[in-house]
């Protein structure tokens, strides 16, 4: 009797569900309150320049009033409001921002996950199959490494941007640029420039740290049954070395965005990225800085969503460190 009791309860207890590993991540991540604010706030701000075409007030580079330098909030004598005023030439600033951070995270997303993938994939290589390939790339990286960063950034790109149509771009590719940053063609070869000396200079770091993954799973039992099993280098690479070796480069890719992101912004402000009339936070910010001491308000206005942009990236990359971390527990 008791027995069949047991029985009877025993089948009456639902089923554990076992989590996958990327369900642990997620609520890992979810107790990293701040990372899931920064998420929330850059998901925001993706969203709003996403749309810039479609919300922004005003025509990008046509001035709206003949008074320059409406402070934000307040009304002009036209009867319109201005919610953050406008430039040194009468232009919209509220229009100004949204299409330049359309144009600096649009530049910072597309950079790093060209840098990001090539990263990954010389890496994999040169971990994987060492010998005179992994000397080969190694010895790459360490030449990049010899030269200033900024200083080869700033003569690529000047180089770059003045010559933009020595660059063979077929006419699809050029469209389909101008329509995603929603500018004229020729800025948008300009951006596409910006953006291949920011991937070119922007994979080393990547392909080190995917080195290092690999070296310490290629010898892994299960890499080897493989081999034994007759799949081949590819197939290994792609099914069992490239997802042990994912986490660390999500955490990875999240840093090398912000970091693309402050460097186009340095480019732009230094007057070697992209410029006028394409808006970019960095060429807003050196724009305003002539009026800084007359109209402190101006530099602000770029100033601050590169701040958030930053903090909120780096939130969630320690969000994603920890979430991802196997030493964790719960």
């Amino acid at each position: 009797m008791a027995s069949s009791t047991t029985i009877a309860a025993t089948e009456n207890i639902p089923p554990v569900r076992s989590e996958g590993q990327w369900q642990i991540v997620i609520r890992r991540f979810r107790k990293h309150k701040i990372a899931v604010f920064s998420l929330f706030v850059l998901f925001a701000l993706l969203t709003i320049s996403a749309l810039a075409p479609v919300i922004a007030p005003f025509d990008r580079d046509r001035p709206v009033t003949a008074v320059s330098y409406t402070k934000p909030f307040t009304v002009d004598k036209q009867g319109n409001f201005r919610l953050l005023g406008t430039d040194h030439l009468g232009r919209d600033f509220t229009t100004r921002l949204l299409y330049a951070s359309r144009t600096s995270l649009g530049t910072a997303l597309i950079a790093s996950l060209i840098a990001s993938t090539i990263g990954v994939t010389l890496g994999m290589l040169a971990g994987y199959f060492g010998g005179w390939v992994d000397t080969l790339i190694s010895r790459a990286l360490e030449i990049i490494a010899t030269f200033p960063l900024l200083l080869l950034l700033l003569i690529m790109s000047a180089i770059l941007t003045q010559n933009i149509n020595s660059i063979p771009l077929p006419d699809w590719f050029v469209s389909l640029m101008a329509g995603i940053f929603a500018v004229p063609e020729r800025e948008a070869r300009i951006i596409f420039a910006v953006i291949m000396v920011l991937s070119l200079f922007g994979w080393t770091g990547t392909a080190r740290l995917m080195r290092g993954m690999v070296l310490s799973v290629r010898e892994n039992i299960y890499i080897e049954a493989s081999r034994a099993l007759g799949a081949s280098s590819g197939r290994i690479l792609w099914r069992h070395v490239f997802p042990n070796a994912l986490p660390p480069m999500i955490v990875d890719f999240t840093l090398a965005v912000n970091a693309t992101l402050v460097a186009e912004s340095a480019l732009s402000f230094l007057g070697f990225g992209i410029q006028n009339p394409t808006p970019t936070w960095g060429n807003m910010l050196s724009a305003a800085q002539s009026y800084m001491f007359q109209h402190p308000w101006m530099p602000l206005i770029p100033a601050v969503p590169i701040l958030i942009c930053s903090i909120a990236i780096n939130y969630i990359g320690d969000g994603l460190r920890d979430a991802l971390d196997p030493r964790q527990r719960g």
